[in-house]
């Protein structure tokens, strides 16, 4: 009688054990620390530069005291602080303009990537124009926007849409293309199918990159957002900076810029948590590798 096969430790580590390990293990390590340090850096830099020193075009600058003071001033001076209603609403809209632009972006950039790279034929004939409207910033695309779409929301969502669409597809195609060519083959060999393949070889193999994409693509959406809203848009954090600094306005300007930043940040920490969520089984491999 057959010895009954008993499950690896690795195996019976659930994927809650192991973003828990990274996570203790990130705290040993010294980079939340250097993290720290280099946030305190910057803002220390910013202060002496533009309260202490005044030098030369930060003397014109808020600075940190000031905004601070701005942000979370229960009666704002200009009228935006943690404290007033339309800060969050503000938040929201932007937040829900790039989630809705990065769901549409996935949707499309992912399976159009995946093609790119597994199809020969696809690839010719689409990547050269793929290539060319690539480099177009997102700012060119505003008139035709404003032309095609019609509204206020539609034509920020079309610019946030099109360039985390180009991150996530290019990213994509890299990831099928860096599957090396011997599983293809070895499961051909085996009998499998090319859904078969594209299904269980395919699509695992470029999730890495996918993911890499993803993160990227949301990064990509939130500054193509900030440029679409200072042009088209009623709310949004883009429209705050934009409109305070026509209004003179420089704390809100602050304020917007790192509200996008805090807010970008949290929506790629998303990104790479659920990216490690579904792919356990890399979560595992970086585990017992010891990160490496």
């Amino acid at each position: 009688m057959a010895e009954e096969k008993q499950p690896s430790p690795a195996g019976e580590i659930g994927a809650w054990s192991m973003l828990g390990y990274r996570f203790s293990k990130s705290l040993r390590s010294p980079t939340p620390y250097l993290m720290l340090v280099g946030f305190a850096l910057f803002f220390g830099g910013w202060f002496l530069l533009s309260e202490v020193f005044k030098f030369w075009r930060f003397a014109s600058l808020p600075g940190p005291r000031q905004v601070l003071s701005e942000w979370l001033n229960p009666n704002p001076v200009y009228g935006l602080s943690v404290y007033t209603p339309e800060y969050y609403q503000h938040i929201w809209a932007s937040t829900r303009r790039v989630l809705i632009a990065f769901i549409i972006a996935t949707g499309l950039g992912v399976p159009f990537g995946l093609f790119l790279g597994w199809s020969k034929t696809f690839r010719e004939f689409t990547f050269p124009v793929f290539e060319t409207l690539r480099p177009i910033p997102v700012l060119a695309w505003v008139p035709l926007a404003i032309v095609m779409f019609k509204g206020d929301e539609s034509p920020v969502i079309f610019l946030t849409t099109l360039a985390s669409f180009y991150a996530t597809a290019l990213n994509t195609m890299l990831g099928v293309q860096s599957i090396e060519e011997s599983y293809p083959r070895a499961a051909a060999c085996l009998g499998a199918s090319k859904w078969q393949i594209f299904r269980h070889i395919i699509i695992p193999g470029a999730l890495p990159f996918i993911f890499t994409g993803l993160q990227i693509s949301v990064g990509v959406a939130w500054f193509s957002l900030v440029a679409g809203e200072m042009v088209s848009g009623e709310y949004g954090l883009g429209y705050v900076i934009n409109t305070s600094y026509v209004n003179v306005k420089y704390p809100t300007i602050i304020i917007g810029m790192i509200s996008v930043g805090i807010v970008g940040y949290a929506s790629s920490a998303l990104v790479r948590f659920a990216g490690d969520y579904l792919m356990q089984w890399r979560v595992r491999e970086l585990a017992l590798g010891d990160g490496r």
